[in-house]
């Protein structure tokens, strides 16, 4: 209760107001903390996802008291049930909440079964155009697989896996392609990029190479360039040009000009390309 006072001082009349109670002065203690020394007892089963990728996974989150909490995964809004479902792998932090206010929370894991590849054969199929023997490698191989679980990604001889099963750009020889399923399970195939045939062209104008100028640029008196190896007739074809069709600074043959038609057949396969495939 509150008890009023007067006094006087110094001619002045003071009002002083003092409260007070059957405890004194002191105030009462602070209702306890419903939240302090809490233990909410939480335990919880999980569910792996059945296949990698899967979102089949779950988590059960039960408490010591049942009845009062409810249940968030991942700050998603509360729900009632302790349930969670429809999980792909990764971790999940689950906050329990009572009808306090107060609050707990577990974590969990969950993870992509580990895949067995026995059993599994993968099968790769490959095939391959060939290459130019006188260009810088342009042979392909294409590959398929089949019998294991797509997608497939695809390496050569052992490279970086890619999605294309395209591989360009190869000169000649001999590869392996490796194809590698969803689960981590390879299998391989070897394939040959062979040398694609000469072309008509070429073929026309070498006939003509060796019936005319190997005295000179042949493989035993040879004069420079020896004409006998293919490349070398593709490489030097600007000269070939200049010396059989134009006769600069000489003609070739030395003997003179090759007829018109023989000389034509040179300029259609310069004109192509002048490449051993035209």
């Amino acid at each position: 209760m509150k008890v009023t006072a007067f006094f006087f001082f110094a001619g002045c009349l003071l009002v002083a107001q003092l409260s007070c109670s059957k405890f004194g002065n002191t105030l009462p203690p602070p209702p306890p903390d419903p939240c302090f020394n809490l233990n909410m007892g939480l335990s919880g089963n999980v569910t792996n996802p059945s296949t990698s990728g899967a979102a089949d996974g779950s988590i059960a989150v039960t408490a010591a008291i049942a009845n009062g909490y409810s249940y968030s995964i991942n700050n998603s809004p509360f729900q009632a049930s302790g349930n969670f479902n429809n999980l792909s792998a990764g971790n999940y932090t689950i906050k329990v909440r009572n009808t306090d206010g107060c609050s707990e929370t577990i974590s969990f894991v969950l993870t992509n079964p580990v895949p067995s590849c026995s059993g599994v054969t993968i099968v790769v199929s490959a095939s391959a155009t060939g290459n130019d023997p006188c260009g810088s490698g342009d042979g392909t191989v294409s590959a398929t697989a089949t019998g294991g679980a797509a997608p497939y990604a695809f390496s050569l001889n052992g490279g970086v896996y890619q999605t294309n099963p395209v591989f360009t750009n190869l000169t000649s020889g001999s590869y392996t392609i490796l194809a590698r399923d969803a689960n981590g399970c390879i299998g391989s195939s070897a394939i040959v990029v062979g040398n694609q045939p000469a072309g008509p062209l070429f073929t026309q104008v070498r006939t003509l190479i060796r019936s005319n100028c190997l005295y000179c640029h042949g493989p035993v008196l040879s004069n420079g360039i020896n004409l006998n190896i293919d490349c070398n007739i593709v490489t030097g074809k600007d000269r070939i040009k200049a010396r059989a069709v134009d006769g600069l600074p000489t003609p070739m043959p030395q003997s003179g000009l090759l007829p018109a038609a023989d000389r034509q057949k040179i300029i259609d396969w310069i004109n192509a390309g002048g490449r051993f495939t035209n």
